[in-house]
């Protein structure tokens, strides 16, 4: 009953999470937003839903070793799971903004996460809205610097034009939709999770960490790869990194806001192993860009990549 909990849980988020992007980004045409606006804050946002429903559910229901691993685990998932297996299928063009703006952004917010935790082993409201205000100013000169390059184009490409007419009705019924998928889809999922952890022995931060991160990700997963299969030029590491970004600032930054998210003292690996994995996972990535040809992340980087996630999941499991 865990898994077939875990498994529709999954389901209904990737459904919700979809309804959600697109009732979203139908209701930004609507309000007469730019297609860049749309495409760098809605869209971000949307595609963040399933992550912060399912870290707002664990906090609420006590569970913090879910709400942490969920993010930390996302992390992890998106640079080893995600950027590995696009870069195998099609090597990666690093822009320019991405160690000007989108890597120094992830590494300083990985970092004051977890200086956060090990300060008090408590991610309070206060260092939750500096998160979330610290998403605020980052995005802030990210569509100002898109404004001045030829980025924004393929930002503005990546939001669906037949969005823009959709009828009213038809938006209020996708934002039912999303609403309901995301909900109960997170509801059932960190249940099943907590059902599933305790039938075969591990802790809760083990199965969020691993199963959930994978599960959450699988949208971006499926893009990526789709996008890398059709060789689309708007492959941009920038986008896959700015979901970290996001999901640091946004995620935890707005649970913490709602609900305080304590460091369970029985699981040390979070601040132990699992958030060095996260900053390792962020930090190889700019000598990666270098070797063995710069501003290039190769087929043989993604493999590395790849190998590193895959040691990283039998490990936690150990």
């Amino acid at each position: 009953m865990s898994i077939f909990l875990v498994l529709v849980g999954l389901v209904l988020l990737v459904v919700g999470g979809e309804f959600l992007v697109r009732s979203s980004v139908a209701l930004s045409f609507k309000l007469r937003l730019s297609k860049l606006v749309i495409g760098m804050t809605v869209v971000s946002f949307a595609t963040s839903a399933p992550e912060l429903l399912v870290s707002m559910q664990a906090a609420f229901d006590g569970v913090s070793d879910i709400a942490l691993g969920n993010v930390i685990g996302s992390n992890i998932a998106n640079i080893g799971l995600v950027l590995g297996i696009t870069a195998i299928i099609s090597p990666l063009i690093v822009e320019r903004d991405f160690y000007r703006l989108h890597w120094p952004m992830m590494m300083l917010l990985s970092f004051a996460l977890y200086f956060f935790l090990k300060n008090d082993l408590l991610l309070s409201a206060i260092e939750g809205g500096i998160f979330f205000i610290s998403l605020c100013i980052f995005l802030f000169f990210l569509i100002r610097n898109s404004r001045r390059s030829l980025s924004a184009v393929s930002v503005g490409d990546e939001v669906d034009d037949a969005l823009s007419r959709v009828s009213n009705f038809k938006i209020i019924i996708w934002l039912l939709i999303g609403a309901a998928g995301l909900y109960f889809g997170s509801e059932w999922l960190v249940q099943g999770a907590k059902q599933l952890a305790t039938s075969v022995g591990i802790n809760d931060y083990a199965i969020s960490v691993t199963v959930i991160a994978i599960g959450t990700s699988v949208p971006e997963l499926a893009a990526s790869v789709i996008a890398a299969i059709k060789q689309e030029k708007a492959i941009s590491i920038g986008n896959l990194i700015g979901s970290n970004i996001f999901n640091i600032s946004s995620v935890l930054g707005l649970t913490a806001m709602i609900k305080p998210i304590p460091v369970n003292p029985e699981t040390p690996e979070i601040l132990s192993t699992n958030i060095f994995w996260m900053i390792g996972f962020a930090a190889i990535l700019i000598p990666l860009m270098l070797l063995p040809k710069r501003y290039f992340i190769s087929r043989g980087n993604g493999f590395l990549l790849l190998v590193a996630y895959l040691g990283f999941i039998v490990l936690t499991f150990i």
